[in-house]
């Protein structure tokens, strides 16, 4: 079991599907990263191969546990992104790599209990991928648990999710997250929820990283931009340098707010002179701004669009 107290309920459904010997032949763990979904699936796996388990907590010192924390257990297959013939990272989990897992998953166990999957993440993979593992869904082998793994399970065909039990990982409330955080030792916990739009994990990464920071530069550059004061070239550089994922989500979050302002009747922080309507589709041009970062597409071309169309 892990430390974070929203995982609690997800956890006992499982357990108690694991003590009826009803667990289904996949699992889909689906949420907004930051929640802790690997932390609870490395949880889940390695107390499902142990040898002693109390309530599905494993125990750590059997050979199934030394084994799975080495990343050595001859059960436990574990699928990410591969590398190209160039040795570079491939962005997407290719068809290949779906039927050399299936292939091993129509092998026998080699501890006579388990075979464990993972997919992770699966929202990556592409359409020929996820067709190939449609079928080892379709046609599951005994004592065999495929776990995909997704921060946008939409992103997944919906023949893919309907075969799937689903975990869903939501946001927990704001005095749940900022209790966490505080035992964490987060230091300003309010701020950075708020920075992380109420993500308790996101909070406590981004709190140890500049990224308060971060989200007030952002800020100062829209504000200085609308006011014809800054220069794009070196916003953009600078995004480009860090984060840029993070500096969009920044950059949407802050237009929320000017539009939050706006209708309450205060002053706007950004100070832009577009009206509420372009301002609302400036917001949907950053979030799709931040999908093409997944793609081929320059960074810095992406963010030129984006700013030029901010000015």
């Amino acid at each position: 079991m892990t430390s974070r107290p929203w995982h609690e309920d997800a956890w006992a459904r499982l357990q108690a599907r694991r003590e009826r010997d009803a667990l289904p032949h996949a699992l889909l763990l689906a949420g907004p990263a930051g929640l802790g979904k690997r932390d609870f699936l490395a949880a889940f796996v390695k107390g499902l191969l142990c040898q002693q388990p109390v309530d599905g907590v494993p125990c750590g010192v059997c050979r199934s546990c030394h084994l799975v924390a080495a990343g050595t257990h001859p059960d436990v297959v574990t699928l990410t992104f591969g590398l190209r013939k160039d040795g570079v990272t491939r962005s997407e989990i290719v068809v290949d790599q779906i039927r050399d897992l299936s292939a091993r998953l129509a092998m026998s166990s080699q501890f006579g209990g388990w075979q464990i999957a993972t997919v992770d993440p699966a929202d990556a993979m592409n359409a020929a991928a996820a067709n190939a593992l449609l079928k080892t869904l379709e046609e599951p082998t005994p004592a065999t648990l495929l776990i995909l793994v997704a921060d946008e399970p939409a992103r997944l065909p919906a023949t893919i999710r309907s075969r799937c039990q689903r975990i869903d990982f939501l946001v927990p409330s704001r005095e749940v997250s900022l209790a966490w955080l505080r035992a964490e030792g987060v230091a300003d916990a309010p701020a950075a929820l708020e920075a992380a739009g109420g993500n308790p994990g996101m909070a406590r990464e981004w709190s140890a990283d500049g990224a308060l920071k971060q989200r007030s530069e952002v800020r100062n550059d829209l504000k200085a931009l609308a006011a014809g004061r800054g220069d794009a070239m070196e916003v953009i550089k600078r995004w480009q340098a860090a984060q840029p994922a993070r500096y969009l989500w920044f950059a949407a979050q802050a237009v929320t707010d000017e539009l939050r302002a706006r209708t309450a009747g205060k002053p706007a922080p950004l100070e832009s002179q577009l009206d509420d309507e372009a301002l609302d589709h400036w917001y949907g041009r950053v979030n799709r701004a931040r999908d093409a970062l997944r793609g081929p597409l320059r960074v810095d071309l992406i963010l030129l669009e984006l700013l030029a169309a901010w000015r």
